[in-house]
């Protein structure tokens, strides 16, 4: 292959002569001849040879703007999470007034040292990871078995990351695949009590947690859900995995049916907020979520502007509905994804969680080219959420257990289908 263009993951590539666009979502340099894989604006996947003659027939575009599923969305919407997770990881524990007299009037808007390091993810992005990794052994596993029930292969993932905290669950707990091989995922950073003592105490994969919990850590992973079929209870059997509070599980149901509708129907962020609502709102147990987003809602027509004394009377995100409420406020209100991000981490709560939902919702909208370049460059783990980002786009279009390609067999050995 020519020098002259040297594509990769989320690069958009244009036919030089068709002007046909494809999302580029995996290169595959062994298989067995080095490959591209790409996914043009119908959802089509297409293989692409990388032969001495690609230069000629492909370019790499410059600013190609999105498509409505643009595999580029997904890389946003992750990478947007983990940077307000990794923003709102120095400030986490610090109250408004201790981050004034910090970073002053403007609060937080760089990358701060936090866990030795600038630009440093928390437990957060961690079991997004997780969970993204189970959805996708999910797939593998439905495909090769014919039967799964996808809430029970998250668990096993989730015990996975419990591992990585060097904590031993009580049922026995696989470690193949890549992801538990990524060495910077052995980190503690902050886990919540409720998750860690959830998983810990779980008997078999699948089992919901046994505890009166609604704290935001079922809301604040559970973003990958968006991405495959049934988000609304997907995300909601997930999230009870740790919390077993209704509001605990269902606000992550409904934070994974907001960024769906986004995602498959190219709804605005008002109307899948008002339209999940509609369709959920009144279910048992959703009372309390319904109660503050409706009040969102409302500050959003009113022309209300989040500021962290009016965050603060919303609460401080540490449970559910509270963190949900507070990223959807500041997302709602955003002129761009820095602003919307750096409005949901200065404020006296939990705002890493609060952070990444509204990093999850704007890198959706907007896409990663939105991140601001200096929060990237800095970014813990931005190479594996890529990578993560691409294999939702590609393992579910492309595993087929019934061909024994070298792609397949590459696929059940990155995600083992249990």
């Amino acid at each position: 292959m020519s020098n002259t263009i040297k594509p990769m993951l989320f690069h958009c590539l244009q036919h030089n002569h068709t002007s046909q666009r494809l999302r580029v979502i995996q290169c595959s340099p062994h298989y067995p001849r080095p490959l591209l894989w790409g996914q043009d604006e119908q959802g089509h996947i297409h293989p692409l040879p990388l032969t001495s003659d690609f230069s000629n027939k492909w370019s790499i575009a410059t600013s190609p703007g999105l498509f409505a599923r643009d595999p580029a969305r997904i890389l946003g919407c992750l990478l947007g999470g983990a940077a307000g997770d990794a923003l709102g990881a120095a400030v986490e524990f610090m109250s408004w007034t201790n981050i004034l007299y910090e970073f002053g009037s403007q609060g937080i808007r760089a990358m701060t040292k936090a866990y030795g390091r600038k630009g440093a993810i928390t437990d957060d992005t961690q079991m997004m990871l997780f969970t993204a990794e189970g959805l996708l052994r999910a797939v593998v596993r439905a495909e090769s078995r014919g039967i799964c029930h996808p809430p029970a292969v998250v668990h096993h993932a989730l015990l996975r990351w419990l591992l990585t905290q060097n904590i031993s669950p009580t049922t026995n707990v696989g470690k193949d695949g890549w992801l538990i091989k990524e060495s910077a995922l052995w980190a503690r950073r902050a886990p919540g009590n409720t998750c860690v003592n959830a998983l810990r105490l779980s008997s078999s994969f699948g089992e919901p947690a046994v505890n009166n919990s609604k704290g935001c850590g079922g809301v604040m992973r559970v973003a990958p859900c968006a991405f495959f079929s049934g988000a609304f209870e997907l995300a909601s059997d997930t999230a009870r995995l740790t919390h077993g509070h209704p509001t605990g599980y269902l606000a992550a149901g409904l934070f994974a049916d907001i960024l769906q509708r986004i995602w498959q129907h190219s709804m605005s962020l008002l109307e899948a907020c008002s339209s999940s609502l509609k369709e959920h709102g009144d279910l048992p147990g959703m009372a309390e979520t319904k109660t503050i987003l409706e009040l969102v809602l409302k500050l959003h027509q009113e022309g209300a502007r989040p500021t962290p004394k009016g965050i603060e009377k919303l609460g401080g995100g540490w449970v559910a509905e509270e963190a949900l409420a507070i990223g959807l406020w500041c997302a709602l209100c955003a002129h761009n994804l820095e602003d919307g991000i750096t409005m949901a981490v200065n404020h006296s709560g939990d705002s890493d969680s609060t952070g990444m939902i509204a990093g999850n919702l704007l890198g959706l909208i907007h896409g990663p080219e939105a991140i601001p370049a200096h929060w990237l460059a800095e970014l813990e783990l931005r190479e594996v959420i890529t990578q993560m980002a691409a294999d939702i786009s590609f393992v579910p279009a492309v595993y087929d257990d019934n061909e024994n390609t070298d792609i397949s067999l590459w696929i059940e050995e990155r995600y083992p289908g249990w």
